[in-house]
């Protein structure tokens, strides 16, 4: 899958070769203050669990995977766009489902940069057929929940996300 580059923004497929820019990115603590309560990733963590974890759901061609954002006029790597099955390390996956997610530095917060790089990516797979889209955020996450309704997504419901991983109360928004 090929993802055109917006007004701002131009989309590259993640590959183990990124882990360097992974750890920078979860190197603020508000940047994880969400994610994991704000613990910054080792580049160890980077390394034996991220990128095993990415590269589990990876699949270029149906663009699943983590599409790193990187201005057009800087050209800096500001965050990445998750694409996966919802529920894709759950015991129920959907595979019609598309788990949409984001993660920016924090000095790109409020610039509408994830909004944007969000619609490129729903956008390039819906041009391959994908229209069943969803994302998860911590009820108190009020900057996700905002970039959700942007996408036109609206609230569906709230779910105990668990997998190996991971064990919290969410909130579920599609479309």
């Amino acid at each position: 899958m090929h993802i055109k580059d917006s007004a701002r923004l131009s989309y590259h497929y993640i590959t183990e070769q990124d882990a360097d820019f992974l750890w920078e990115l979860d190197q603020d603590e508000l940047v994880m203050k969400f994610i994991n309560g704000g613990k910054k990733s080792s580049k160890e963590d980077i390394r034996e669990i991220f990128v095993p974890r990415f590269q589990a759901y990876s699949n270029p061609a149906l663009g699943w995977g983590l599409w790193r954002v990187e201005t057009l006029a800087e050209k800096e790597s500001i965050g990445w766009i998750l694409v996966r099955p919802f529920g894709f390390f759950t015991q129920h996956p959907e595979s019609d489902n598309m788990e949409l997610g984001w993660r920016f530095k924090r000095h790109t917060w409020g610039q509408g940069y994830a909004t944007e790089a969000a619609q490129a990516v729903k956008e390039a797979l819906y041009d391959i057929g994908v229209d069943k889209f969803s994302a998860i955020a911590n009820p108190q996450n009020s900057a996700s929940i905002n970039i959700m309704k942007k996408l036109g997504m609206t609230f569906s419901h709230e779910l105990e996300y668990k997998d190996k991983l991971y064990h919290e109360t969410v909130v579920v928004y599609s479309n």
